[in-house]
């Protein structure tokens, strides 16, 4: 019999605490067309944890939506004058879209390449199943929210689509994949307050139940590919945290410059953080003219950790910093600034200046 101990029985090496600069990244979106470009901007003021650009300002396929058809496996999608409406096969507009995502990560790859930059994860980003199929149409011109086989059929096409670019990603960076996916339309989809095409009526209500479920398969679908870490994110001033926490994601993101400040959603935010669950919070404006000072950006997240009686050194160890939203609509240079602000924040909250 050997008598080497045995594995069970040695102590497991607990992971490398990440560094305050890997918790700091972007939300996704960034101004300007060139791919290439996005990318060294990403991995020049992120380089502990970038992400893959998107360019909205493209056009047809750009957008969240757009992006998040062109992962459909054996669905496929078309442009008409009312948005983006479901076809019986693939045509330009869809291949444009795959083309883009394919382009977006072999800017990222290249871009570590040239800095040699090795973080040990990396970002990519998609629409939830409730955005998608609220901001899809169904041949006869409703939204694919109406019809509950039709939203089953696209949160399952869309799942194996993410595994596939998870996969992908994964490979060509050599990192661990965080998926942040994104629900902005959320809160609407849970209201019933989407109008229909006609505009005299809303798509009825979906459940609490349901909404969840169908995330969960999103969840589900990342971590089988093997994504490290899933961010479930909406910056709605009032996002359904309970439900978003419910998801087994790992993180939720908010826009904490926008969050209702009723005791409803603080309290609500203060029992997430009191799980597992991270908080990212959207910190640094999208759009800026000028260089808000580190404390006044960073007095939101500050004001949050008192109101809700935690220790702020929690802001350290169970936050990322984002840019509030998406930075489509900033200039190049606050584009630039905003990230960087994000991990000057991060590094802020590790080591917290004495006026603090």
């Amino acid at each position: 019999m050997s008598d080497l101990p045995d594995d069970s029985s040695v102590p497991v090496a607990p992971p490398d605490p990440w560094r305050p600069e890997e918790r700091a990244t972007g939300i996704g979106s960034l101004p300007g067309t060139d791919h290439h470009e996005a990318a060294r901007l990403v991995v020049g003021e992120l380089p502990d944890f970038p992400h893959v650009a998107e360019l909205p300002d493209r056009g047809v396929g750009a957008d969240m939506t757009g992006r998040a058809c062109a992962l459909l496996v054996d669905l496929a999608v078309e442009v008409w004058p009312s948005g983006y409406r479901v076809t019986q096969r693939p045509g330009g507009q869809h291949r444009r879209g795959t083309d883009l995502i394919a382009r977006d990560v072999d800017a990222l790859d290249s871009a570590l390449g040239e800095t040699g930059a090795a973080p040990r994860r990396v970002k990519t980003q998609v629409a939830g199943p409730w955005t998608l199929a609220a901001g899809v149409e169904l041949r006869n011109g409703n939204r694919v929210l109406t019809d509950r086989g039709a939203v089953a059929e696209f949160t399952e096409s869309l799942a194996e689509g993410l595994r596939l670019h998870v996969a992908e990603l994964g490979r060509r960076t050599g990192a661990e994949v965080v998926v942040q996916i994104d629900e902005p339309t959320l809160p609407a989809v849970l209201a019933g307050s989407l109008p229909t095409p006609s505009g005299y009526g809303t798509v009825r209500t979906v459940s609490g139940t349901d909404a969840r479920a169908g995330l969960s398969v999103l969840v589900a679908a990342a971590r089988e590919a093997g994504a490290g870490g899933v961010v479930v994110h909406c910056c709605h001033p009032t996002p359904p945290l309970a439900l978003l926490g419910a998801t087994g994601a790992d993180a939720v993101a908010v826009d904490l410059t926008a969050l209702d400040r009723s005791a409803s959603v603080l309290d609500a935010l203060g029992e997430l953080w009191d799980t597992p669950t991270e908080l990212w919070l959207g910190l640094v404006p999208s759009v800026s003219d000028g260089r808000p000072e580190l404390e006044a950006l960073a007095r939101p997240a500050l004001d949050l950790a008192d109101r809700l009686g935690f220790d702020r050194a929690r802001l350290a160890d169970r936050t990322v910093v984002t840019p509030a939203c998406g930075l489509a609509g900033a200039s190049p240079a606050w584009a630039r600034a905003a990230m960087g602000r994000t991990v000057e924040l991060a590094r802020a909250f590790a080591d917290p200046p004495t006026s603090w």
